[in-house]
């Protein structure tokens, strides 16, 4: 743990190292090229913020090419500082050319941020991604529809004979007349002795 932590504490070291001598060499240029005061400083934090937003959409693995383009232009204004500031450039007289580079660079640097920061590359991918979940999510006709009713089956017509009827007719007449009340079909069939269609169906005649 104490290995790593040591290793990582000289990237960062060396990083900040880094940082601060190419944020330097970014001021100097830009202070002699005509940028004074706060906007001189402006300079380098506008290099170093396109650098860093090239590299999170290299990192993020979209839409690689553009990502490279400007991460590539902003190494160039970089490394272009420091090496300009390593005694190749007359700092006293600064050339036409860089002057305008200079004086361009806050919209190219603003270009680049926003094109990286708000772009978002559109995949032919996600249409069929939500074709299939919209067609999961939409109920089939096989779940919506629901059964049809079976039909309750049609009891067997039974023939009643005549003189069973007539019987019948005595004994709820004698059952009206002992107990006040009509005969139930139980208490006919159970009078009578026949299965249940039967009386059913003589019950049906009285």
């Amino acid at each position: 743990m104490r290995a790593q932590l040591a290793r990582v504490d000289a990237v960062l070291v060396q990083a900040v190292i880094a940082a601060a001598l190419s944020f330097a060499h970014l001021h100097d240029i830009a202070s002699a090229a005509g940028q004074d005061g706060w906007k001189a400083w402006a300079y380098p934090v506008s290099v170093d913020l396109l650098l860093v937003a090239a590299w999170r959409r290299l990192r993020s693995g979209e839409d690689k090419a553009a990502a490279w383009c400007w991460f590539v232009i902003a190494l160039a204004a970089s490394l272009g500082a420091n090496i300009a500031t390593a005694g190749l450039l007359d700092m006293n007289a600064v050339p036409a050319w860089l002057r305008i580079l200079v004086a361009g660079w806050p919209a190219v640097a603003f270009l680049g941020g926003t094109l990286l920061a708000h772009s978002a590359p559109a995949t032919v991918k996600d249409e069929p991604e939500r074709q299939d979940i919209e067609a999961t999510l939409e109920p089939s006709a096989e779940h919506t529809e629901e059964p049809a009713p079976t039909p309750a089956p049609v009891p067997p017509a039974v023939s009643v004979p005549a003189a069973l009827v007539e019987h019948a007719r005595k004994v709820a007449a004698d059952h009206l007349s002992r107990t006040g009340t009509p005969i139930d079909t139980p208490t006919l069939r159970a009078r009578l002795g026949v299965p249940v269609p039967m009386a059913d169906a003589v019950a049906a005649h009285l």
